[in-house]
């Protein structure tokens, strides 16, 4: 296009040739300083007006995928709103025309009418102005375009050609550091992403197999978790600390439809106050002092499965705010965005604290407890089900033995008696520690529960535990027949039942291996187990 210049404009144009080897140098040390082609295209929209009238300075990318260009960055010359610019869809003759110009080093200059008939769909629409627009290839491949725009009445004048075409070489390799950036954050997010598969199924295949007491103090919980998991109703579940709530949220999100999604857990009191909003819901860049990229919430990570909420008492007051919202209608927005998202994620909170105490006081949110607890699930403490003790010390100590390499190893009777009197505060965490303290002190050779648990305060043994571990238990040496003229004729169940009592209360509970219960019965292990629950019969208090 050919440009009619004064002697004035003539002079104005060397002044600018000249001095543009400055600006090139300057723009070179803002790509080595700055990875983001976003940041470096702010730098470059504050450096031009001594040399161009550019109002406006964006990158236009070409997504080969889809036969789009879309704005990557945008930077203003002076201050002001920054603009949305939407991404462009071509037709298919168009979009090989941009390719073919992005081959060449063709500077284009014209009203944004003009370029938008050579070459449309480079320029957003919603544009005004004078424009003026090169191509970028980075060494990777991406391919892309710079447009400066100059608002009424400012012009560019055929030097500023010269001047931008200058620029290319630095744009280029800013594009080629985004590019890079951009495919390390894909791969990251690939590769977190196929670990929280894999930690999924492995926790699908640990809760399955080792809920310890989910036929004796667990059952009533077991059989609401069967309930609630069928739907996506909110799950409230109460407990004291370290009482297993993470592993009823497992059990609920691995016997429901989303099964296959991800399982996040987020522990609500270990985020600072202030970055509450930004890991629960997400942000945008520039969206505060330290946001140099757009992050994912933790409620689009859990998109398609079970966000854990983990002492959601903790939450504060304007965070409680947006997860109600999000309960409501599923909706959220990131912080310093102002699109609406959605996921589609089921919420399972938890907390030990008393939520309802802290509505009365005013320090939880009443609405949004009557959201969240539509279907509460109360956990009872460990002291409170000391039937599982033996076998919860004998599961953590296998555990606690595989962790040191050393062999198996099971509490004896001496120890079953202290582990039963003590209090557990802590509930089933304090337990886990206790046992692999134990496992450590005894070297892996055997189990010093006694030291593990120090001076901890003991209590009193329950009735049924003292009488079931005082001492062996005589046992007759036929199968008991009541007298026909005593009462009635028991019947075949009754005594199969007695028996299995029997043979229990002779081996202390103990079921599988060569002294357990279904050894001495000759019969196997899982169907003794499937008797007993028909008949009954729980084992557990004979332990």
């Amino acid at each position: 296009m050919s440009v009619l210049l004064t002697r004035e404009s003539k002079v104005k144009s060397m002044d600018v040739e000249g001095s543009s080897v400055a600006l090139v140098s300057d723009l070179w040390r803002e790509v080595g300083r700055h990875l983001h082609l976003e940041e470096v295209i702010e730098r470059l929209a504050e450096m031009l007006p001594p040399f161009l009238p550019a109002d406006e300075v964006l990158i236009r990318l070409v997504d080969s995928g889809r036969q789009v260009l879309e704005t990557a960055a945008l930077g203003l010359g002076k201050p002001g709103p920054v603009p949305a610019r939407a991404r462009t869809e071509c037709l298919e003759s168009d979009y090989q025309r941009i390719i073919q110009w992005c081959q060449s080093d063709r500077v284009e200059r014209g009203s944004v009418r003009e370029l938008g008939a050579r070459l449309p769909g480079l320029v957003p629409p919603d544009l005004e102005g004078d424009v003026l627009a090169a191509p970028l290839k980075s060494p990777g491949g991406q391919l892309g375009a710079v447009v400066l725009v100059a608002l009424p009445p400012e012009r560019f004048v055929a030097a500023h050609l010269a001047v931008v075409a200058k620029l290319l070489d630095p744009l280029s390799m800013a594009l080629e550091n985004d590019h890079r950036l951009r495919e390390l954050v894909t791969l990251r997010e690939a590769v977190e992403a196929e670990n929280r598969g894999l930690l999924s199924r492995l926790g699908r295949h640990d809760i399955s197999e080792s809920i310890v007491g989910a036929d004796t103090g667990l059952r009533e919980v077991m059989e609401q978790i069967d309930l609630v998991a069928r739907s996506d109703a909110p799950v409230l579940v109460l407990g004291e600390t370290g009482s297993g709530k993470e592993v009823v949220a497992r059990a609920i999100h691995l016997k429901s439809r989303r099964a296959t999604g991800p399982f996040m857990r987020v522990n609500c009191g270990a985020i600072p106050p202030e970055l509450v909003d930004s890991e629960l819901f997400g942000h945008e860049r520039g969206s505060f002092t330290g946001a140099l990229n757009e992050r994912k919430g933790w409620f689009e990570r859990a998109d398609g499965g079970t966000l854990f909420l983990d002492e959601c008492g903790e939450l504060p007051p304007a965070a409680q705010v947006r997860l109600l919202r999000i309960l409501q209608d599923g909706q959220f927005e990131r912080v310093g965005g102002e699109k609406a998202c959605r996921a589609d994620v089921r919420i399972i909170a938890a907390t030990h604290r008393d939520l309802q105490a802290m509505v009365s006081a005013g320090q939880f949110r009443q609405d949004l407890w009557y959201r969240m607890a539509v279907f509460p699930i109360k956990l009872p403490a460990l002291r409170e089900r000391v039937m599982d003790i033996p076998v919860l010390a004998a599961h953590f100590a296998v555990r606690a033995a595989g962790r040191l390499g050393a062999p198996p190893l099971a509490p004896d009777l001496a120890d079953v008696d202290l582990l039963c009197a003590y209090s557990w505060p802590g509930n089933v965490r304090e337990l886990a520690a206790v046992i692999e303290r134990a496992t450590i002190l005894g070297n892996g050779k055997r189990l010093e529960i006694a030291r593990a648990l120090g001076n901890a305060q003991v209590l009193p043994l329950p009735d049924v535990a003292a009488v079931k571990l005082a001492s062996d238990v005589s046992v007759p040496a036929a199968l008991p027949v009541a007298d026909a003229a005593s009462g009635p004729f028991p019947t075949l169940d009754d005594a199969i039942r007695d028996h299995m009592v029997l043979a229990l209360e002779k081996t202390r509970g103990r079921i599988e291996g060569p002294d357990g219960a279904a050894a001495l019965l000759g019969i196997n292990p899982h169907t003794l187990r499937s008797r007993m629950k028909k008949l009954g019969v729980n084992w557990g208090q004979f332990r």
